[in-house]
């Protein structure tokens, strides 16, 4: 899949962020090996520590749905403006449990013609 075809699916998928705390909206696009995409978007909770990213959320949608081989992941956040949003720690550990760290690629995007590509290696060096 085109990389920008990847981006668009996650800012489509940033509209549907429930950020009501933070006022940062996320969205990501999941392409599994398959070729299938799974969106997800940030989900807040007022007591921080219940909070799902938008990344954990498509990579969860996909599992329970019997995926496990993933290609790329594509970031997209900010609220009036995006930004370069890269995935936190946990996001980063939970691709780590699912992908090959040299061949699965982050894209940090902060539009479909904007964004730089990185291996989960290189955003997680030395992952166990």
């Amino acid at each position: 899949m085109d990389f920008r075809k990847l981006i668009e699916r996650a800012l489509a998928a940033r509209e549907y962020s429930y950020s009501p705390y933070s006022h940062f909206r996320v969205g990501a696009a999941l392409l599994c090996q398959d070729g299938s995409v799974y969106t997800g978007c940030n989900i807040e909770n007022r007591a921080y520590g219940p909070t799902n990213c938008a990344e954990r959320t498509a990579f969860f949608k996909a599992v329970s749905e019997g995926k496990r081989e993933f290609a790329a992941i594509a970031i997209v956040g900010g609220e009036d403006e995006l930004v370069w949003c890269y995935p936190c720690g946990v996001c980063r550990q939970v691709m780590a449990e699912f992908c090959n760290g040299e061949e699965f690629k982050i894209i940090c995007a902060k539009s479909a013609d904007e964004y730089r590509i990185f291996s989960l290696n290189e955003l997680l060096p030395e992952m166990f």
